[in-house]
C-alpha cells in the first residue's frame, strides 16, 4: 500500500474513532441528537478535506468539537423557537481533551422507549460509527429502512426529554447492544464488507468503561471477559485469505496471552458474586476453551455443564446449537446428532448457515461422508461471507475427492 493510502487510512480511523466522542460532548452540551449527528458529520467532512494538507490539530477531537459546535449553533440559531431553546443550551462547555461522552451515548441510545431493533441500530450508527449504508447491511434490510428507523429512534428520544447524563445502571438492552456491535467486528456476520475489528475494539473500549463504571455488577464483568476471551483467539482464526480455520485446527500459540488472563480473572472473580447471569456462562465456557493447551485436552463434560445451565437461562437457539456441538465433543457424533432434529423446526435455524455447517461436520465425524457433502453444500449457499463459501465448498468438494477415491 503506498504512503498515500497508509495516510489515508490512518485519517479515516482517526475521524472513526473520534466521531461518537465528538458525538456525544455536542449532545451533552446542546441535546438535539438529530441536529448535533449533522453537525458532526459537516465536521468531520471539513477534517477530510483540510488535514491531509494542513496537518491534524494537536487535539483532533477538540478541533471537531470546535467546528461541529459552531455548525450546530448555526443551525439551532435558524429554528423559530431559538431564544427559548437557547435558555436550554447553556450548561458548562465541555472539555475539549480527556473527557469522553461514549458511555451516556450509548445508555442514551439504548433508552426503554426504544425497540430493541431500533437501539441496535441507533447504537451502531451513532456509537458504532457505521454509516447507514453498513447497519442496513448488517440488518439484511433496505437503506431506506434502516434510515427511517434511526430517525424514528432519535425523535423518540428527543420527545422522552431524558437527560444526557450517566445512568446509575446499564440496562440488559445496552449489554446486549454492545455484545452485537462487539460481534458485528469479529464475526462479520452480514459479509466481508462488515469485516470491522475497530468496532470489536470500540465495543471492548465501552465495555470497559461500563465495567469500571458498575464494578459490583457481574454480568456487565461477564460481558467484558466474554468479548476478551472471544477477542483473544482473533490472531489465529483466519488463514491470510481470510478462510476461517476451525478453533481445533488454530495455531494456539498466536492466542492473545494478555486478553485470555484477563478475561479468566474477570469471570473468575464475578462467578461467587452472583447472580448468574448468561453472559457470565458464556465467558466461562470461552475460558474452558481458551486454557485448553490443545483442542483434545479441553474439558467438554464441564462444557457441557455450563451450556446446560445457560440453556435454563435464555432460550437462543444458537446456544441451543453449541450445546449439541459440546455433546458431540464430550459423547460422539451420534449423541450431538440425536439433538438436531429438535432444532431442525426453528425458523431461526432453518436458513441460517450455522445449523448445516454443524450437520456437516457431526455427519462428517460419524462417516456420513455423502449427508455431510450435502449438508456443508446448503451452508454454503445460505452465507453472505465469500471466504466461509469458499470453505464450506472446499470442505464438501473434499469429501467428494474422498468418496472418487475409495
Amino acid at each position: 500500500m503506498s504512503s498515500g493510502s497508509d495516510q489515508r487510512q490512518h485519517l479515516g480511523d482517526l475521524l472513526r474513532d473520534l466521531a461518537p466522542q465528538v458525538l456525544g460532548a455536542l449532545v451533552r452540551r446542546y441535546g438535539h441528537f438529530d441536529h448535533a449527528e449533522d453537525a458532526v458529520q459537516e465536521a468531520l467532512i471539513a477534517a477530510a478535506a483540510q488535514w491531509p494538507a494542513a496537518g491534524v490539530p494537536d487535539s483532533p477531537r477538540g478541533w471537531l468539537i470546535t467546528v461541529a459546535s459552531r455548525r450546530l449553533t448555526d443551525l439551532l440559531r435558524s429554528e423559530e423557537a431559538r431564544l427559548r431553546r437557547e435558555a436550554q443550551w447553556v450548561p458548562p462547555a465541555p472539555s475539549a481533551t480527556g473527557h469522553d461522552d461514549s458511555l451516556i451515548l450509548l445508555a442514551m441510545c439504548c433508552h426503554p422507549s426504544l425497540s430493541a431493533p431500533d437501539q441496535i441500530a441507533l447504537t451502531l450508527r451513532a456509537v458504532g460509527g457505521l454509516s447507514t449504508a453498513e447497519v442496513a447491511r448488517a440488518f439484511l434490510v433496505p437503506e431506506a429502512t434502516i434510515a427511517r428507523r434511526i430517525s424514528r429512534a432519535k425523535q423518540r428520544i428527543k420527545q422522552s426529554g431524558v437527560p444526557f447524563a450517566l445512568p446509575d445502571t446499564f440496562s440488559t438492552a445496552a449489554l446486549h447492544v454492545l455484545y452485537l456491535m462487539f460481534n458485528e467486528g469479529y464475526a462479520a456476520t452480514a459479509g466481508p464488507d462488515l469485516h470491522r475489528p475497530d468496532l470489536a475494539a470500540e465495543a471492548i473500549r465501552l465495555a470497559r468503561l461500563v465495567h469500571r463504571l458498575l464494578p459490583k455488577d457481574s454480568e456487565v464483568a461477564g460481558l467484558l471477559a466474554l468479548m476478551l476471551l472471544t477477542d483473544a483467539r482473533r490472531p489465529a482464526r483466519t488463514a491470510p485469505d481470510g478462510t476461517p480455520i476451525p478453533m481445533d485446527a488454530q495455531d494456539r500459540t498466536l492466542w492473545n496471552a494478555s486478553f485470555i488472563a484477563e478475561g479468566v480473572a474477570l469471570v473468575t472473580a464475578a462467578l461467587p458474586r452472583g447472580p448468574l447471569g448468561p453472559y457470565q456462562l458464556q465467558a466461562a465456557i470461552a475460558a474452558l476453551h481458551d486454557e485448553a493447551p490443545s483442542a483434545a485436552e479441553t474439558d467438554w463434560p464441564q462444557i457441557v455443564a455450563l451450556y446446560e445451565l445457560l440453556l435454563t437461562l435464555t432460550d437462543n437457539p444458537m446456544v441451543a446449537l453449541n450445546h449439541a456441538v459440546a455433546v458431540a465433543m464430550a459423547s460422539g457424533p451420534a449423541a450431538g446428532l440425536a439433538l438436531l432434529p429438535g432444532l431442525s423446526s426453528l425458523p431461526s435455524l432453518q436458513g441460517d448457515h450455522r445449523f448445516h455447517a454443524v450437520r456437516g461436520h457431526l455427519l462428517e465425524r460419524s462417516g456420513a461422508a455423502e449427508e455431510a457433502c450435502a449438508a456443508y453444500a446448503t451452508a454454503a449457499g445460505l452465507t453472505g461471507s465469500v471466504p466461509l463459501q469458499r470453505y464450506l465448498h472446499a470442505q464438501a468438494a473434499r469429501l467428494r475427492s474422498g468418496r472418487q477415491d475409495t
